[in-house]
């Protein structure tokens, strides 16, 4: 990956930020203190989630990259998207999906939170414990303070007024929450977009290097959740929320980190990107084939999220 120049306007990393900030206003508009509260009340399927989230798939992923012997840039990249929480359009997909939307604004509500120290403390972590990237942690300068703050600007400060916003104007959240979405999704992928269009030499010739190893690591993420799920007896709509809440990582914020800490990692930018795109497609395709199979075992908490007297999916 050394001689892969990628070109990136510094100017640019504003307006990332701008978006990432959007995104998870949007998302935490919908979210209430009660999705916390309901974490200590019904703990198993969110805990589970989370430590799938948080835990297995950060650590697997190392595991794969030190075995693999994954060039170490490229690793870096699928270390920092594995400590990233879970995409701001999860809980859409989950409610596709007929999963349980409670279990997936749940994970979404503490994920985004424990993400300001987690995803910077798991990337640090991983990207160490791996010896063919931990040479790259030396040669990198990076303050672990300024990369906390960073992250609490991006996701805490956002979440926290999304939810002050939500409560106190619910006539104007509810208006404004789809729009927002659907706007900031836009947004994302018009940049991702032109990143790969002003970049389309150096992508098409390592086209061969991170294209795999995305769809296999978005099929690791799935199938932790899935399995993680499904080996702790939960119920099928549950195993629904949490497998496309650890499928569908933040990549969004592992761009803003790599365009603020390592603008010249050109390895990590191929990854984050990729992911940015192909997650979406694994997520929309995965969250319709289960929407045309409704769960048996569960109908009463699946769509939190649907309107009243909406007909479901």
């Amino acid at each position: 990956m050394e001689n892969v120049a990628i070109q990136f306007d510094p100017s640019s990393l504003i307006l990332i930020n701008l978006i990432l900030a959007v995104m998870m206003f949007g998302v935490s508009l919908d979210l209430k203190i009660d999705d916390f509260k309901r974490i200590a009340r019904e703990p198993k399927a969110p805990a589970i989630g989370l430590v799938a989230q948080f835990i297995l798939l950060p650590a697997l992923t190392c595991l794969a990259c030190w075995a693999l012997k994954i060039e170490p840039m490229l690793a870096m990249g699928m270390a920092l998207v594995a400590a990233c929480p879970g995409g701001s359009f999860s809980n859409i997909m989950t409610w596709m999906a007929r999963g349980n939307v409670a279990v997936s604004v749940s994970m979404t509500a503490v994920s985004s939170v424990a993400a300001s120290v987690l995803t910077p403390l798991n990337f640090g972590l991983y990207a160490w414990l791996n010896p063919y990237t931990r040479p790259l942690l030396t040669e990198i300068s990076i303050d672990p303070l300024n990369l906390l703050l960073m992250v609490l600007l991006v996701l805490g400060l956002p979440l926290v007024l999304g939810m002050w916003v939500g409560k106190g104007f619910p006539g104007l959240s509810k208006r404004i929450e789809k729009p927002l979405r659907i706007f900031a999704l836009l947004v994302m992928l018009a940049f991702v977009g032109i990143a790969f269009s002003k970049n389309f030499e150096q992508f098409l010739s390592n086209f061969h290097l991170f294209f795999w190893l995305v769809v296999a690591h978005n099929a690791l993420a799935l199938s932790t959740g899935y399995i993680s799920a499904r080996l702790s007896g939960l119920p099928a709509a549950d195993r629904r929320a949490i497998t496309l809440e650890v499928g569908i990582q933040n990549s969004a914020l592992g761009l803003v980190i790599i365009f603020t800490f390592f603008p010249q990692a050109s390895g990590m930018l191929l990854i984050a990107a990729f992911w940015g795109c192909w997650h979406l497609v694994t997520g929309l395709s995965l969250a319709y084939l289960w929407s045309r199979r409704p769960p048996a075992d569960a109908t009463s908490t699946l769509n939190k999220l649907t309107p009243a007297g909406e007909k479901q999916l």
